[in-house]
Formats: C-alpha cells, structure tokens, sequence
C-alpha cells in the first residue's frame, strides 16, 4: 500500500494532467483518455520504486505537455507580428 503522501502526489498529478489536457492541440489524440488509461494501468502498484517511477514518467509527461504549449503560443506570437522589423521606426 502506498502511503498518504504518495497518494496525494499522484491525485494532484493526475488532476494537474487533467487540467492540462483540455488545451491539448490535436482533440484527435483523446489526451484526457489516454491519461486515464495510464493512471487505471498502475492503479495496483505496491512496490515504492514502481510507483516512484510511475510518478516520474507522469512528471515528465507534464513537463514536455508545457513545453509544446508554450512552443504553441510563441509560434502564434511569432505569425502574428511580421519577421523583418522596420528601417525607421519614426515615420
């Protein structure tokens, strides 16, 4: 059986995941079914270091999920405002 703090992090993650996954780009991937499927699989868990590496594998998924959202919006930013910046900025 896993201990109170470790069931904690593993809600908050899933829950931060879950959040995180309304916003995912492509709605074809079915992020939010995914993320269930992963969390019912290790649902059973006993050993401390499978489950810390389940953990870390969930971290990681978080981490890269805002990287590509961050990388989305900057190229959005980018497309918005033109690449060649003007000569004289005074007109």
């Amino acid at each position: 059986m896993a201990s109170r703090e470790t069931r904690l992090r593993v809600i908050s993650l899933y829950k931060e995941l879950h959040r995180l996954g309304r916003e995912y780009p492509d709605p074809a991937y079915n992020f939010h079914k995914k993320l269930r499927g992963l969390f019912e699989k290790n649902r059973n868990l006993t050993d401390p270091e499978e489950i810390e590496r389940a953990i870390k594998l969930g971290e990681y998924i978080r981490n890269e999920t805002l990287a590509l959202y961050s990388l989305r919006k900057y190229r959005h930013l980018k497309r918005m405002y033109p690449h060649e910046s003007p000569t004289d900025p005074f007109p």
